[in-house]
Parts: C-alpha cells; sequence; structure tokens
C-alpha cells in the first residue's frame, strides 16, 4: 500500500487512490488539524505583517501529514509521487470532513482497497 508510483491520467482517477492512503480516521484528522494549525498561524501573521508565517502552512499541514503515514497508516505519503494532486486531494478531502461527510471518505477508502488487492 506504500507505492507511490501509480500512474494516474486525471485527478477524478486519482482521488480514492488518494482516499484510500488515508483510509484510517486518526490520518485523515491529523492531517485536518495540522492545514487548519498552518493556516490559522499563516493568517495570523498575514494580519500582523509578519510574511515569514506564511511558512507555517507547509511546515506545520506537511509536518503533522507526513508522520501520521508513516506511524498511523503504515505508509509513504501520495505527495512523494503526486505533489500537485495530492495537494488538491487534500484540500478536497478537509473540505470533505468539513461538510461532515468523513464516512464518505471511508467508505472511499475501503471500496478502493478492496478492489486493489491492498
Amino acid at each position: 500500500m506504500g507505492k507511490t508510483t501509480r500512474e494516474f491520467d486525471t485527478f477524478e482517477e486519482f482521488w480514492p487512490y488518494y482516499v484510500a492512503m488515508h483510509s484510517k480516521a486518526a490520518t485523515r484528522w491529523v492531517h485536518l488539524t495540522g492545514t487548519l494549525t498552518g493556516l490559522a498561524v499563516s493568517a495570523y501573521g498575514v494580519a500582523r505583517g509578519r510574511r515569514r508565517y506564511l511558512a507555517a502552512l507547509p511546515l506545520i499541514g506537511y509536518g503533522t501529514a507526513w508522520p501520521a503515514h508513516f506511524l498511523i497508516e503504515g505508509n509513504n505519503p501520495a505527495t512523494f509521487g503526486h505533489p500537485a494532486w495530492s495537494l488538491r486531494g487534500d484540500l478536497r478531502m478537509i473540505a470533505t470532513m468539513l461538510a461532515g461527510r468523513d464516512a464518505e471518505l471511508a467508505e472511499t477508502a475501503a471500496k478502493w482497497l478492496s478492489e486493489n488487492g491492498a
């Protein structure tokens, strides 16, 4: 399951794979927490005229998300093989969670994993 060398032609084809790499709720929630915390620190810095705080978003976001893959999920982050689509996937995943549809993500992950023998 840790492979990131799969090839995809479209984001919509990549999306179920991305969600499957976040099959455990804890991994998804660590992503959400890290991204929102990084966003909050960055926004605070911009509001205070401290542009260097913009670095908080990738540092806190990835700094919490990547260890979750290794320690909770037991795989490599999809970012390693598909950085642009992974960023888009992260935003879509977080939006789905904030809309109260985390169960939908769990279903998507389970379906992809069962269909792909992972």
